[in-house]
């Protein structure tokens, strides 16, 4: 959140998967409030849909565990809920494999203000609470990854470290 704070902006969060552990995450941090907007829970499809704008065609097409309609979340809560970044998480968390996808296949995105999203899969072991908490961490990392003022850090480790 500090990062955040420092730059004067703002988050939003979208979830499916993870129900709402990614916005209790923000939230259990102190000062909070000065950056998070609120956060969407879709788990249902349609919620996918009418509330945060993902394509009917394209939820049709691939269903709610995609790269894309992940990367269409995210934008979505950028949107809907009025912040400079957006978060999301959708996937498979089990007991059971869900439209082709075995447990465990995720996808979190980050969409910025400056209109580029990042979506990064994974492919994650464990139990259904194991793979919902390693989405959480996954999605916060790739924020802070996309975040502007981690240059220096990317590049150190292009670098080897130096």
């Amino acid at each position: 959140m500090e990062r955040l704070t420092g730059l004067g902006a703002t988050l939003a969060v979208a979830e499916s998967l993870t129900g709402g552990l990614v916005a209790a995450a923000v939230t259990s941090v102190p000062g909070a409030s000065r950056v998070f907007r609120g956060s969407v829970t879709a788990y249902a499809t349609e919620l996918k849909r009418d509330v945060l704008g993902v394509e009917a065609a394209l939820l049709a097409e691939r269903g709610a565990v995609d790269p894309d309609v992940a990367r269409s979340m995210a934008a979505g809560a950028r949107r809907v809920l009025g912040a400079d970044w957006g978060v999301a998480t959708t996937g498979v968390a089990g007991p059971d494999p869900q439209d082709g996808h075995p447990v465990g296949t995720v996808y979190v995105a980050v969409s910025g203000p400056d209109g580029e999203d990042e979506v990064r899969p994974l492919r994650l072991n464990g139990g259904r609470a194991d793979i919902r908490m390693e989405s959480v961490l996954s999605a916060l990392a790739l924020l802070l990854g996309e975040l502007p003022g981690n240059e220096r850090a990317q590049d150190t480790e292009q670098n080897g470290g130096t």
